[in-house]
């Protein structure tokens, strides 16, 4: 829908506006007049809504915005030629793209004063960040405020239409496209670069607008990179480069259009370079008289988009000055009056602020065969193969993909041989190097309706897509008001595995668990790997899967229980569920005399060996999940028990287990009978590559056993 006003227009709107053709794409209008009228009227009211907020900045600054001014042109110029079968992902100065789409100032302005009827965030998040999933316009996934962020997920929704159609899972008659809208100051992002060369490597049907204000808060674009956007696109080969006048509303529109119908027919990438002055602050909070000269201000409000389009009106006979004069003070009135509903409208309910972290799973409970009759027994390694093999027999929209994983090699550790060769190569293939892609392109992924698999090759190399995984996947459910789960499942092989050395041995849980809105699951068998894989593939949140390399293979000494007969294809373990490994005699905790281990990882093979000599006395807990952590058999096993050690191959200092430890030493503190006990890794800055060295710094049989020694005698 348009933004209704209630006066009669002075031209002609077309109101009922039909889906275009391909051929003819963006051309939503009968007459080119009207076309001409309807963007007038969206950039003044932009451009109304702009001003407002800042005569009225006592009340609209309490909560940071940016707005549109200057920009208006080239945004609804875009915004007019999108179908509802498209996709987007503005940036935070975009406001006039959204009214363009059809969103209403009211709805905005929800958002400006963060209320509860916010229909893309219920107040959670900033002005202009839409989360829109609503029939006749095209699909906004969320995304965050950090510059540049938006380009790996958009780029990965351009993936995904492409994975869908290849797999026949779009209707054969819809060309979607994707619009990425970016500042010209975000370009010098590496992230931007990534995602530039995945729309050339794999020719995706997506177009980079970039606006190009020359300004990045109070830096020039001369201070900030040696060329423009238009200039750096060339170094991608395949890349088409458009350039246009931001301020001209039709001759942006006209640039829009032949990029919009290169897209769409060639589904090629497009980068649309669109110079714009910037008319306004940089934010709210960061007010333009700080560091721009009033007089260079003044003269870039000469170019001011609104009225270029008013002179163009005018001459060309379309509207006369007091027709303009009346359409504007309409805009006016209708913007006091939108803004003084929304300010009456209700803030938020504080009892809603943990709704929405995650939305609920399908898999709450155990299912299938664990140990079916017959099954051989088979590697972890093996089982994660097996598992990602029925996964993509089983769901045409899965992928998996990944540096190495494709079918010359099959993963360095062998998991994912022969996939490609029996799924195809568009299914199952290697990416460049670059974390960042890998880990971001899946919100991208998720918003169109593909699952994907992800590897990150060692947890060492996880810190590039670390951007991704925190202002992207773990906050988009969240801020979207469960509008925008992002379905990822991240493998990543993880751990010391003798002689792996400083950047294939490192341990990151402890990291990953500090970031809120995603799962951490952590498996130490075939038969869980295998459950918990198919579990968390299903889950429609974020999924971090960290597989001990070590156990892959069950080569490390003592790890031979690893090797577990394989659960039958239907069999899924819930997530947030931990697992007794091993159970102490009932009667030593009646006594008083043993003890829980609680672990995870290589920590179970380091109890189950430490646990040898101590007959039946030691209780051993496998986590399993991290998080969301079984609290409730974690004290269960407290309480039954009264002495517990927690065991991970993490460095202890500042680590999940210590902050477990506090927790239990707190909530419970009366069935204690000793202090909680914890052994990790010495706090060391890397894993040392000589097995001596590795030794001597990780936890070990010998080392668990005194440490229970220490504790039964409490």
């Amino acid at each position: 829908m348009r933004p209704v006003f209630t006066k009669q227009p002075i031209c002609t709107v077309i109101t009922d506006i039909t889906s275009p053709s391909h051929a003819d794409a963006g051309r939503r209008f009968a007459q080119p007049s009207a076309r001409f009228c309807e963007a007038w009227r969206l950039m003044a009211t932009a451009r109304a809504m702009a001003n407002w907020y800042e005569n009225h900045r006592n009340v609209c600054s309490r909560y940071v915005h940016s707005t549109s001014r200057g920009h208006e042109a080239i945004q609804v110029a875009a915004a007019l030629h999108l179908q509802p079968d498209d996709y987007a992902a503005p940036y935070y100065r975009d406001d006039a793209f959204l009214l363009g789409l059809g969103l209403t100032p009211y709805e905005l302005m929800l958002q400006l004063l963060a209320k509860a009827d916010d229909p893309f965030s219920g107040g959670r998040t900033y002005y202009a960040h839409p989360s829109l999933r609503r029939p006749g316009f095209p699909t906004i996934p969320h995304q965050s405020s950090a510059t540049g962020m938006q380009a790996i997920p958009a780029t990965g929704m351009a993936q995904g239409i492409l994975y869908l159609t290849r797999q026949g899972l779009l209707h054969p008659d819809l060309r979607p496209v994707v619009v990425c809208s970016i500042g010209d100051g975000a370009m010098t992002e590496g992230e931007v670069s990534e995602a530039l060369q995945m729309a050339v490597l794999k020719k995706l049907p997506i177009l980079y607008l970039v606006q190009d204000n020359d300004w990045a808060i109070s830096a020039t674009g001369a201070e900030m990179h040696a060329m423009n956007a238009w200039e750096f696109a060339a170094g991608f080969k395949g890349l088409r480069r458009l350039q246009t006048d931001g301020v001209a509303f039709v001759q942006a529109y006209e640039a829009v259009g032949e990029a919009m119908a290169y897209v769409r027919e060639q589904r090629a990438p497009l980068l649309l370079h669109a110079r714009c002055p910037l008319l306004n602050h940089h934010t709210s909070g960061v007010r333009q008289e700080f560091y721009r000269p009033p007089d260079e201000v003044e003269r870039l409000h000469q170019s001011d988009p609104v009225d270029h389009l008013s002179a163009y009106l005018t001459r060309e006979g379309i509207a006369t000055h007091e027709e303009l004069d009346l359409w504007e003070d309409e805009i006016n009135e209708m913007i006091a009056l939108e803004f003084e509903r929304a300010l009456a409208a209700p803030d938020p309910d504080p009892a809603t602020v943990r709704d929405y972290v995650f939305v609920p799973t399908s898999i709450t409970a155990e299912q299938g065969q664990r140990h079916p009759e017959g099954a051989e027994n088979v590697l972890m390694v093996d089982a994660a193969l097996h598992a990602i093999d029925e996964l993509l027999s089983e769901h045409p929209e899965a992928l998996l993909y990944g540096q190495d994983v494709g079918k010359r090699l099959g993963g360095v550790f062998r998991e994912a041989a022969r996939l490609a060769e029996k799924h195809g190569e568009h299914r199952v293939f290697n990416t460049p190097i670059q974390e960042a892609y890998l880990v971001g392109s899946t919100v991208g992924m998720s918003a169109v309706g593909a699952k994907p698999i992800v590897e990150i090759q060692f947890a060492d190399y996880i810190w590039p897509g670390m951007n991704q995984l925190v202002e992207e996947l773990s906050k988009s459910c969240y801020l979207s008001q469960g509008q925008f789960p992002v379905q990822a499942l991240i493998r990543i092989p993880i751990g010391a595995y003798g002689g792996g050395g400083p950047y294939h041995s490192g341990s990151i849980e402890s990291t990953l668990l500090t970031i809120r809105g995603i799962k951490v699951v952590y498996p130490a068998n075939a038969a869980d790997l295998k459950g918990l894989m198919k579990a968390a593939f299903l889950d429609p949140n974020p999924v971090i899967m960290l597989e001990h390399k070590g156990l892959y293979w069950s080569k490390v000494p003592g790890t031979a229980a690893a090797r577990t007969p394989e659960p039958d294809r239907h069999y899924v373990v819930p997530l947030g569920k931990a697992r007794l490994v091993q159970e102490a005699a009932p009667h030593h905790g009646k006594q008083g005399t043993s003890a829980v281990i609680i672990t995870y990882g290589m920590g179970v093979y380091w109890a189950l060996a430490a646990t040898a000599s101590f007959e039946d006395r030691i209780s051993i807990q496998d986590l399993r999940t991290l998080h969301p952590l079984d609290w409730e058999a974690v004290v269960n096993e407290v309480e039954k028990h009264n002495k517990v050690l927690l065991l991970t191959e993490e460095p202890l200092l500042n680590s999940f287990m210590e902050s477990l430890a506090g927790r239990i030493s707190r909530q419970c503190f009366r069935a204690l009978d000793a202090p909680v006990f914890t052994l990790g890794a010495e706090a060391l800055p890397a894993v040392p590559l000589n097995v001596v060295l590795e030794r001597a710094m990780l936890p070990t049989p010998e080392k668990v056993g005194a440490a229970l020694e220490e504790l039964l005698a409490w």
